[in-house]
């Protein structure tokens, strides 16, 4: 077959190549449904012929809003793009508000809607959306039309010879998906990606992870609207992988089930799953407790390549056997690696879990590359700890005067979408200029320092690089959540939320009485318990960067929300607005 050069290649080479009988599989009622890789191409050629019939012609946007990863939505995905139509995955838990917003910027004409949530959501906004024609349903609901009748649309396949030649027209070079980017502040911005960006991407990014072709599982739970997870699921299909769907919040339950050789995670989930592994520890008892911590203690020195001598790697195979075992058991079993990104990952973490043999490589992109620029690989050496790898293939990096992160290469963006002045502000002689801080050292690893937007100075010129701080907060089993702020402030301080559960379990301990999550944010033996973790913490970073004071907040920073973004990074304005009285409370501001 010739090589593949757009999105709806994809399918079509693991026919020819792999041939699956489970291409993609999702659960229905407690039953794995799985899709052959003839059958998703059917059913992709079925979802063109019904929206050429809907009026769909290239360069139409049509929205799909899930709540979860599923079958329909690659199918649909294929379907669209097959016509030179483009994909406008929206993510399912922004505002009403928002909804309009990209439906109406994308002049979206039809949507696609995964269950009653949502659709309740667009139906409220549907009459301020003029483009918009229909919406469908992939859940059975009473008052929407479901997919099926799409489906049952395409089945006379008298015109596939027009899917052919719409199919034949579309270039490498063309605009495949509108993704609107989640954004910390403002609007969403939508970014452009052509099929070359996402190809070229996927094809890249190959090479760096370890899969067996033909033979592998994946488990896919991030959200496929965000372009990490969704270029993944491209590139799966390139490696004959078949994709099982699970919902984020089941992923244990999930994976004992699958038992996936491969799946995606972000630094949030790892460093929840890893809280959950070391509570569990923590109820052991006698000789098994201090097995237990021993071989947490040998995970955190972890160094690969055998850096630590022959007598680190005899305890640890030691813990291998005794105890990472059964941490890689309860993901099923099979599990050799994860690919982590989105964030800055904890030292400590990429230690731990090689050490127990998950393969966590860290890896850097955004959106607008599509989004992979470096990813950490275990073979060849190209793996270091602390960076995010080195840059691919037909990528360049460059670091500006300022430290900000540059990049050239076949995963730049078109730019953004009906704005043409924050393109030009963001791609200056062909560089896209990221918004990160970073250096690359002697051997070419790249290491993300900080956000450029995110970085601030106190009021006595100093600067402070809050991910830094937070990444080494958050190590603490007290602190689930850390803010940094202080900007043109007279100190660093931090807003606090508590991880409720184990202050809860600390709290049982010692015989404290806490009630709601109000009384326990004001106790004062939890406020000098969590004191000295901040001042342990500190003693990392020098005198202006030291956090000064702090104030809990009563609540969880979550999706829903609005406190964190849909791949769980920090939504700092939103957070500060949020707690503006604790805000004030700590630099003694009136409102």
């Amino acid at each position: 077959m010739q090589n593949i050069t757009r999105l709806f290649d994809f399918p079509y080479y693991q026919l020819e190549n792999f041939n699956l009988e489970v291409a993609l599989a999702t659960k229905y009622d407690g039953k794995w449904v799985g899709t052959s890789t003839q059958e998703y191409i059917n059913k992709a050629n079925t979802i063109s012929r019904a929206l050429l019939r809907m009026g769909v012609k290239p360069n139409d946007k049509i929205a799909l809003i899930s709540m979860t990863n599923r079958t329909e939505w690659n199918i649909l995905d294929i379907g669209i793009l097959q016509l030179g139509a483009q994909n406008v995955p929206i993510y399912p838990t922004i505002s009403e508000e928002d909804y309009a917003y990209v439906l109406n910027h994308s002049e979206s004409t039809y949507c696609f809607v995964s269950c009653a949530e949502v659709y309740e959501k667009v139906k409220s906004i549907q009459d301020q959306v003029p483009s918009l024609k229909d919406v469908f349903s992939f859940d059975q609901l009473t008052d929407c039309k479901n997919w099926s009748t799409v489906l049952e649309l395409g089945k006379d396949d008298s015109n596939q010879n027009e899917v052919e030649k719409l199919k034949a027209a579309v270039k490498p070079q063309d605009l495949a998906t509108l993704i609107y980017t989640s954004g910390t502040t403002g609007k969403p911005k939508g970014v452009m990606l052509s099929h070359d960006n996402l190809v070229s991407n996927a094809l890249e990014s190959f090479k760096r992870i370890p899969i067996k072709l033909g033979e592998s599982k994946s488990l896919s739970f991030l959200p496929v609207c965000h372009v990490y997870e969704r270029m993944l699921i491209y590139l799966y299909q390139y490696c004959g992988t078949s994709i099982y769907f699970a919902p984020i919040d089941q992923i244990s339950e999930y994976a004992q089930e699958v038992k996936p050789n491969v799946m995606t995670a972000v630094p949030r989930l790892l460093e929840k799953v890893y809280d959950k592994i070391i509570a569990k520890g923590a109820t052991l008892t006698g000789i098994k407790k201090k097995l237990f911590f021993w071989a947490v203690e040998v995970g955190l020195k972890y160094e690969p390549y055998g850096q630590n001598g022959w007598w680190y790697d005899k305890k640890l195979a030691l813990a291998r056997k005794l105890i990472f075992s059964k941490w890689k058991a309860a993901l099923g079993g099979n599990l050799s690696v994860m690919a982590s990104g989105s964030a800055a990952l904890q030292p400590r973490l990429a230690r731990v879990f090689n050490a127990a043999g998950f393969g966590v490589m860290e890896g850097y992109g955004l959106t607008e590359t599509s989004p992979v620029v470096s990813v950490n690989d275990m073979r060849n050496g190209g793996f270091r700890i602390g960076t995010v790898g080195k840059p691919l293939e037909r990528t360049e990096v460059k670091i500006a005067e300022d430290g900000e992160i540059c990049i050239k290469g076949p995963q730049v963006m078109m730019g953004y979408f009906k704005d043409e002045e924050k393109t030009a502000e963001v791609i200056i002689d062909g560089y896209f200029h990221t918004g990160d801080i970073g250096e690359i050292d002697a051997d070419g690893f790249l290491k993300i320092t900080d956000r450029k937007k995110e970085m601030f100075k106190t009021s006595g010129g100093k600067y402070v690089a809050p991910q830094l701080l937070e990444n080494r907060f958050k190590q603490s089993r007290f602190i689930d959540q850390i803010m940094v702020v202080g900007e043109g402030e007279k100190m660093p301080a931090a807003l606090i939320q508590p991880d409720f559960d184990f202050v809860r379990d600390w709290a049982k301990r010692h015989n404290l009485e806490l009630g709601s999550n109000e009384a326990l944010i004001q106790n004062e033996k939890v406020i000098a318990r969590i004191q000295e973790e901040v001042d342990e913490a500190n003693e990392n970073f020098a005198k202006w960067e030291k956090i000064k004071q702090f104030r809990l907040t009563p609540d969880a920073w979550r999706i829903d929300n609005g406190h964190l973004t849909p791949t769980m990074k920090l939504r700092r304005k939103i957070v500060k607005e949020k707690y503006l009285k604790l805000y004030n409370d700590i630099y003694e501001h009136t409102s």
